[in-house]
């Protein structure tokens, strides 16, 4: 069977006849960059879909690209996503047999005036919805024995909006995700031990992303 061709109007909000029958993740790559599902793209540089092993024991899931990511095309390469790469090392696991992603897949930014710096803009539930079967697709072909939830938007993404991720963090999750049961592990999304106020927060914040994926660490032991 061919991949499924393009027609959706951006109205529809949803991705789904983007999405390609088969390939694997280099075919899901190539049809999520020309994705139309909803109108995110019409701003953002690029589609920055996920990266990694495509054998990964463990998927991280985070909210959306940022600016760097939009620039780069790839996943958690600026400052969150180095920090989230040292804080996984410390937590005993190897960042570069994971694969990560976000629920969504094009950067959401507002600007106070033109030229000016792009200021991140959370995503809606219908923009996180609309780009659902990206996330469905890669878990799917990845297969992963654990999903670590990093951040609100991506526990709302995989669990629904009434997702708290102060109340679900640090504990080992079941659910069916879809489709498919899974095991996930919920912690906060790196970019927010960055915002801390002060390097006493920063520190208690880091300390505490570290404590969460060491769950996710033994849950894989």
């Amino acid at each position: 069977m061919s991949p499924r061709t393009a027609s959706a109007p951006e109205d529809a909000y949803t991705a789904a006849p983007f999405v390609p029958d088969r390939g694997g993740l280099p075919a899901l790559r190539r049809a999520a960059a020309e994705c139309r599902g909803c109108p995110l793209h019409r701003d953002a540089t690029q589609t920055v879909f996920g990266a990694g092993d495509k054998n990964a024991r463990v998927m991280l899931v985070g909210e959306q690209p940022g600016d760097q990511e939009d620039r780069q095309g790839r996943p958690f390469v600026g400052p969150a996503g180095r920090l989230l790469d040292r804080a996984l090392e410390e937590a005993g696991i190897d960042p570069s047999e994971a694969y990560v992603t976000n629920a969504v897949k094009h950067f959401k930014f507002t600007r106070a005036e033109p030229r000016k710096r792009r200021i991140h803009k959370a995503p809606s539930l219908r923009e996180m919805t609309a780009c659902g079967p990206w996330l469905a697709a890669e878990l799917a072909v990845v297969e992963p024995e654990l999903i670590v939830i990093l951040g609100a938007t991506a526990g709302k993404a995989l669990l629904g909006s009434s997702f708290r991720v102060g109340e679900a963090r640090g504990a080992l999750l079941e659910h069916e995700i879809h489709g498919r049961p899974e095991k996930l592990v919920a912690t906060v999304h790196p970019s927010s031990v960055l915002r801390a106020q002060d390097d006493k927060d920063r520190k208690a914040a880091y300390e505490g992303l570290v404590s969460d994926l060491k769950v996710a660490a033994r849950a894989l032991s």
